[in-house]
């Protein structure tokens, strides 16, 4: 296959995308940490520790989603490949609460480049491949989540593996991504940084006639020397008139809205639902079932997303009253998280939680990127992020650090289902105003 077609690219990256995905201990992160291996304490994991991954993931975020187009995504893929193996060495071998600590600001690094994997992909393939392409790279992702939670859950209830072995597995598996991030071929265009278009104006505005070869060689050299600036001055202009058109219409500003908010709140229960779980069966004196749980709810989560394409609805009369009847089910099924003291109630009510987030973030996802071009897809995609994490961090400062209220974890699974309530009422009530409008 030519690395210049979408076949290599894509294969390449969907490879990476599992590999660094299967992370086999991830599932049971919360009791290996309070547990006899690192000997920390369940209030400092939930009210220090895990508060300073969502400061560094915001600290990090939107520089990187610059960045990235800038370096042309393939060297933040390679970083984010080495980020992962410095994690698992971390987790693995470093001991005491510091090191636990510096390991929250790299995995930081970590998530912050994900924008990475999903947006290079559009930068080495033709136009007509993108939605084949895109199905290939996220079902490698959750393929590979899915695979890694069911082999640590094998390994822990059937081979009684210590999950210290579970962190060496993962740490072989990301050091065989970051190797396979080297094949990547190296993109030859950005979305909003291109030097070579302020290049090429320069060029029109001398006026003289040259052939198609010293043209582009003249082109290269103005390119080597003025690409960074000119480069930079092309992006500003870009990135606004794209931020423009991605927020020009208030039925993208609605679903962006939701996006944000919805992704804020289930950001933090993924962060602090093995707490939950622990909370209730502690993991010393219980069997575990962390892995077995994410991998049904993964592909709950799938099969949700994927009954998507198979809806005929028109979303513009019906989707917000959707995103709010569903929202309505998310608090519920928090609630139930918050109140239930029966282990397995826990479990059904987190998969249905995320199945209701995975149908309602794609439909989200395919509402906004249908409307859009991709440069403006992708600056949505960073920019509801970046909220969603603002929206998370101020959550977590006032709720969970140790600094501000510092509350138990069944008081924040109580205050994460009146947020996902609130939101299910404020598009419940745009929703009915809508649909009556149509």
């Amino acid at each position: 296959m030519k690395s210049s077609g979408w076949a290599y690219p894509t294969i390449v990256l969907s490879i990476y995308g599992f590999l660094a995905n299967c992370r086999v201990a991830e599932p049971f992160l919360t009791p290996y940490l309070i547990g006899p291996n690192k000997n920390i304490s369940e209030e400092v994991v939930t009210n220090y520790l895990f508060p300073v991954w969502t400061y560094s993931y915001l600290a990090f975020l939107f520089p990187v989603f610059l960045l990235t187009d800038f370096l042309k995504y393939k060297p933040v893929i390679m970083v984010q490949g080495l980020f992962l193996v410095s994690n698992y060495l971390l987790l693995s071998f470093a001991p005491g609460l510091p090191a636990m600590t510096f390991l929250q600001v790299n995995f930081g690094i970590v998530t912050s480049t994900e924008v990475a994997y999903f947006s290079y992909i559009y930068s080495v393939i033709p136009l007509e491949s993108y939605q084949k392409a895109t199905s290939y790279l996220r079902s490698a992702m959750l393929t590979g989540y899915t695979f890694g939670a069911s082999l640590g859950q094998m390994l822990v209830s059937l081979g009684g593996v210590d999950y210290f072995y579970l962190n060496a597995v993962t740490l072989g598996i990301v050091c065989a991504a970051f190797l396979v991030s080297f094949w990547l071929p190296m993109p030859k265009r950005t979305m909003f940084f291109k030097p070579e278009e302020a290049v090429g104006s320069r060029s029109q505005k001398k006026g003289s006639v040259r052939n198609d070869r010293q043209r582009d060689s003249e082109a290269d050299k103005d390119g080597e020397s003025l690409g960074v600036e000119e480069s930079v001055i092309t992006a500003g202009p870009l990135l606004w008139k794209s931020f423009k058109e991605s927020y020009s219409s208030r039925h993208l500003v609605y679903w962006s809205l939701w996006w944000a908010l919805a992704t804020a709140g289930y950001m933090q229960i993924f962060n602090y639902i093995q707490l939950k779980w622990d909370h209730i069966e502690p993991s010393a004196t219980s069997s575990v079932y962390n892995g077995a749980v994410e991998a049904v709810s993964s592909v709950v989560g799938a099969a949700a997303a994927f009954s998507v394409s198979f809806i005929r609805v028109t979303w513009a009369t019906w989707g917000e009253l959707t995103l709010g009847l569903f929202s309505a089910v998310c608090s519920g099924a928090v609630y139930l998280m918050a109140f239930t003291s029966s282990i397995w109630a826990c479990y059904a009510a987190y998969v249905l939680f995320k199945s209701c987030y995975m149908f309602l973030i794609t439909i989200t996802i395919f509402q906004i990127a249908s409307n859009l071009s991709m440069e403006c897809y992708a600056l949505t995609f960073g920019i509801n992020t970046f909220i969603a994490l603002l929206l998370q961090t101020i959550v977590t400062v006032i709720v969970v650090d140790e600094t501000a209220l510092g509350l138990d974890i069944v008081t924040q699974f109580i205050i994460y289902g009146s947020y996902y309530a609130a939101i299910s009422a404020l598009f419940l009530i745009r929703g009915i105003y809508t649909a009556c409008v149509h």
